[in-house]
């Protein structure tokens, strides 16, 4: 406000200058800082599914439950594109509890 006063060339030249800085200012937070803060958050939240998952497991372990229903647990905390089918815990499942009867069948 103090160079109201000034003759139009100059208040133009400031102006642009405000208009300029104000710009880059939307430009760089909207087309920069944003979609970076975006991604590292969409990182994390991919990195504490994990743990949440592990953790509600766990949870229904200590409490109890069936290895099936602790399963299922941590299976409902994952988001529905990677949250496996109920068929396919079944296979792992399966094939985990095939295996170590085969080790537990061998001999020493």
């Amino acid at each position: 406000m103090s160079a109201i006063s000034e003759p139009p060339e100059v208040l133009g030249h400031m102006i642009g200058g405000a208009l300029t800085g104000t710009f880059l200012g939307v430009l760089l937070s909207y087309g920069l800082v944003g979609p970076i803060a975006a991604a590292a958050r969409h990182r994390r939240e991919a990195e504490l599914t994990l743990f949440i998952c592990v953790r509600a497991g766990l949870g229904a372990y200590l409490r109890g439950s069936p290895p099936q229903v602790c399963a299922e647990f941590a299976r409902k905390v994952l988001f529905a594109d990677t949250q496996p089918s109920l068929a396919e815990v079944e296979v792992a499942t399966t094939l985990s509890s095939q295996a170590k009867a085969r080790e537990a069948s061998q001999p020493a």
